[in-house]
Order: structure tokens, then sequence, then C-alpha cells
């Protein structure tokens, strides 16, 4: 950058700009370039290494405030090459993603946040030669146009494409389940498998840079999902910095991940929006939804994705350890306490059932010992489960307590999702609606049930009836093909009816979603949280 062609070309173009001014006499045919020192300005000389020491002055003072900042840092302490500017300026890629961040404001987010006003100024600057030797000078100008450039590339078109905010990072370190002065072990609330803003992916958007490809790469960056479009327009009519301008902004950016699996994908699946503690089922053209009970504030229903494949009439209940710790250990050894709910204890290792008044409390809290609710009339599952495999051992199930379903916040479970209509749910699930098989799954989740298995280990004689009809009783069916199941978190979601509605921030996460935006939201926007 600092060749003596670079120093002549400056030099040109000032004595020239002089002569236009004035009559100048020029008493001499043949120059040398020593001749034109004198109109060299310092100001306007283009060196490497100047540039570099302001790039480096930039990062001591810019903190980072996103993901896409710290690759940015590393980047320039690393030495990378420039990607913006050259001996001559800065050419049309830096107009073009001004191009594409003039629709910063339609995704909710503020022009300052990507430095758009700095980047037009210091553009202008470098195309006119507006350099002075003061927070001007072209080296200066130069580093900031570089470093503005690449972190709000990286800022926009990364966010774009992956989301501004990484959900299995933010919601699996909220819930504290155990800590100690040297450790500290969380809750898992987000397990949906998706594709994450990677080294690899901020290497690729990089790697367009100098391949001319910014303008296409942001493009195909941006969501297009119908609902992510039906928001960008809610938001464009919301006041901004109100509450409602907040909600929009944190479901949009729910729309932004990248979730390897979405309902869109299918014909026929089931979702659960946590917010609105109701189920919607779909089958093509065919909706339908029914009021469900969530985990509470402290046993949060996890997020996921999976597939039903199975359900179970009249099944047992293997009582979590949480549980028995907290509320069953203490009756350890009291046989009508554990009569009355049903209960019974089974020795893991060989499988037998034991003695109520055998088995102490510490004997309950160990490893070695599980306390079982019999399947039936009373159980905590109520009469028929929907099982998907998941990592917390959480499924959708009917309840023996349905008076909740009238509540408005139906935050009740320990994380398993209770359905107000569990047989039409079962219905829904099967493939082919054989009103046989429907019979036998009502009657079966009506019966009592007492007298089976081991239901009836224990019960008095006359206790014990014959009057089931056996050959309508069912106790498992297959779900084939396995329907995909979607438990989600929106506090804006359409209704059955394709009504766009609101719903409270039941976990509190908007706040967590909204803290997280706050770097890339405009200082009036702070109101809203």
């Amino acid at each position: 950058m600092e060749s003596r062609w670079s120093v002549l070309f400056f030099s040109l173009i000032l004595f020239f700009l002089a002569s236009c001014e004035e009559d100048v006499s020029v008493p001499k045919t043949v120059y040398a370039l020593d001749d034109y020192a004198s109109l060299v300005r310092d100001d306007c000389r283009l060196n490497s290494r100047k540039i570099r020491e302001e790039i480096r002055k930039i990062l001591s003072s810019d903190t980072p405030e996103v993901p896409a900042d710290r690759v940015v840092r590393d980047y320039y302490l690393g030495q990378g090459s420039f990607l913006w500017i050259d001996r001559l300026g800065a050419d049309g890629r830096a107009d073009t993603l001004l191009a594409c961040l003039d629709s910063v404001a339609v995704q909710g987010l503020d022009e300052s946040a990507f430095c758009i006003a700095q980047i037009t100024k210091d553009l202008q600057r470098v195309r006119t030669l507006s350099f002075d030797s003061a927070s001007h000078a072209v080296n200066k100008v130069m580093a900031r146009l570089e470093y503005n450039l690449t972190k709000s590339y990286l800022r926009y078109a990364v966010g774009e494409r992956y989301g501004f905010v990484d959900p299995a990072r933010v919601f699996n370190h909220l819930d504290v389940k155990d800590s100690d002065s040297v450790h500290v072990e969380y809750h898992k609330l987000f397990d949906i498998p998706m594709r994450h803003a990677s080294q690899e992916a901020y290497a690729e958007a990089l790697r367009k840079i100098s391949r001319d490809s910014v303008g296409e790469y942001v493009r195909e960056s941006l969501p297009r999902h119908p609902l992510y479009v039906r928001l960008q327009r809610r938001l464009r009519d919301t006041p901004v910095g109100t509450n409602e301008w907040a909600r929009i902004v944190c479901n949009m950016e729910r729309l932004r991940w990248r979730v390897d699996d979405t309902p869109d994908k299918h014909r026929k699946y089931v979702l659960v929006n946590v917010p609105s503690f109701r189920l919607l089922a779909v089958d093509g053209d065919s909706r339908s939804d029914m009021r469900v009970g969530c985990g509470t504030l402290l046993t949060k229903t996890p997020l996921l994705t999976s597939r039903i494949h199975r359900m179970d009439i009249n099944p047992q209940w293997i009582i979590p350890k949480s549980i028995v710790e907290k509320s069953i250990a203490r009756h350890a050894g009291d046989s009508g306490y554990f009569a009355r709910h049903h209960y019974f204890i089974r020795e893991r290792r060989s499988g037998k059932r034991k003695r109520v008044r055998a088995v102490s409390a510490s004997m309950l809290k160990s490893k070695d010992y599980m306390v079982i609710q019999e399947g039936g009339q009373g159980n905590s599952l109520g009469r028929i489960i929907f099982r998907f495999d998941n990592a917390f051992s959480v499924y959708l199930h009917d309840t023996s307590t349905p008076g909740f379903f009238s509540r408005e916040d139906r935050g009740v479970s320990h994380g398993c999702v209770r359905v107000e209509q569990p047989l039409a749910l079962a219905t829904f699930l099967l493939d082919g609606k054989d009103e046989k098989i429907i019979d036998k799954i009502k009657y079966s989740m009506s019966a009592d049930v007492s007298s089976l298995g081991e239901n009836a280990k224990g019960r008095p004689a006359d206790e014990q009836t014959d009057t089931l009809d056996k050959s309508r009783l069912v106790s498992s069916l297959s779900v084939t093909p396995e329907v995909p199941v979607f438990i989600t978190y929106f506090t804006l979601y359409p209704d059955a009816d394709g009504t766009l509605l609101s719903y409270p921030d039941a976990y509190g996460y908007d706040k967590v979603l909204f803290q997280c935006l706050r770097p890339l939201l405009a200082r009036r926007h702070q109101a809203a949280s």
C-alpha cells in the first residue's frame, strides 16, 4: 500500500486540484517524483501497518456484545487479511452491504447496532479524499471502515441465518439444579435439534466477501417462514418500545432458529404451545385443539421435538426419584398411605415386589428401589399415556384430576403434558379410524382393572371381580406411522382457525430473549421488557 506509485497518485491529484483554483506557471517540462514531495499529505498516506494498529485500538475499546463480535475480534487479532479495503479504497461490496442493511428496522433491529451511519460517512470520506490530521486521517478511516463492515456484516447475516441468540446455551443455563462452591448443574430445558452459528458458519460467511457474494448470502439468510413474514407486518403497525413490540421481536427471533424439523414439513402432527396451554392436532386441512396442563414454573415442561410411537392404556407410573424424596419417603412403612394412593415398592435388581413395612425411608431414597403407582382409576397418569422418545421422561397423558382445565394458568405438572381430551387425541393418532379399536380404547379407559395383574396383588378376595369383558381390553397400541410431536414456546401464535393470538410469558422466556437481544435494539427501545 505504501508504494511510490501510491504517493505519486495522491500527489498528482492534489497538484491538479490546486492548478484548477488559480493560474499556476509551470517552468519545468520534466519532473521527478521528488518534485511532488511538498504536495504529499501525511494524513493521506496509506500504511497497512498503521491500519492494523488502528484496528487494534478499536478492539481494545469495543466490548463484544454478541457472539459475532468475538469472531471479528479473533479474526483481526489473528492478523486476518483485509476483507473490504485495498489501496484503491472500498469497492461496491460495501455498497451492497449497506443496501442489505436498509432492512434492519423491518427485522425489529436498530441501525445503530450495525454502524450504518458511520460506515456511510467513512465511505464518503474515502471516495472524496476528505481526510484530515486528526480523527479522520486516512489510516484511521480505513481501519474503522474495515472493522465496522466486517462487524456489521457478521452480526446481520449470521444472526438472520441462525438467530442472534443460541437457545440451547441460554435456556439450559437458566434453572439451577444443584450447586456447590466450584460446580453448578442446571436443569436442561431445551432439546430441539438445530444448526448453530459454528466457527465453520462464520468462516463461510467471511469467504462470501472475497467472492463478491455478500448480497446473495445476506438475502439467503433472511427467514421466510410464513409466520415470520406475518409478524414483520404486525411489527410495522406496533409502537416501538411497547410490551407488544417486544413480544413480536422475541417471537421473530424464535423463527430465525434453524431447527431441523418443523410442523410445516408434515401433513399430520401434534403441537403443544406451552404459553397457550393448548395442544393443536393437525392432519392436512383438519385442525383441532384442546386444553393442556404443563409444568409449573419450578418444574418446567422442556422444549423438544420427537415422534409419538405408542399409547399405553391404564399405565403404571414409575414415580420420579425427586418426588419420592420430597413427598413419599417420609411415609415409609405406612401401609395405609401406600394403599390409599395405590403405590407399591419394587426392588430394581431383582424386580420383586417388596412389603411396605420392610422398606425404610433411606431405602426408598436410594437407587435400589422404585415406588410405582398401579394403573387404573386414580393413577396420576390417568387412563392413557402417549409415549415418545426424549431425554426428560416426559409424555402426553390423561389425568386423574381434570378440574384444573377450567383455569387460565394451567402450570400444574412436574414437566409432563396433561391433555383434556385423551380419547380424542388417541383417535387422532390412529392411522385408520377403526371403530372396533376406538371402542376397545374407550372401554379400557373406563373399565375397573383393579382385579388384573399387579393391581390385584394384596387385595381382599371380595374386591377382585370378574365383571370385565377381557375381549374388549387393550393395554398398548403402536402409533403407525409415528406422529411428529412439537413442544414449543410462542407467546404469539395462530390458533386452530389461524387467528394470531397473544399469550402470557408463562416461564419468563420472552424476558430472557429480550435481554439477550438488547445490544441489537435501539436505546429508545430498552423500556420494553
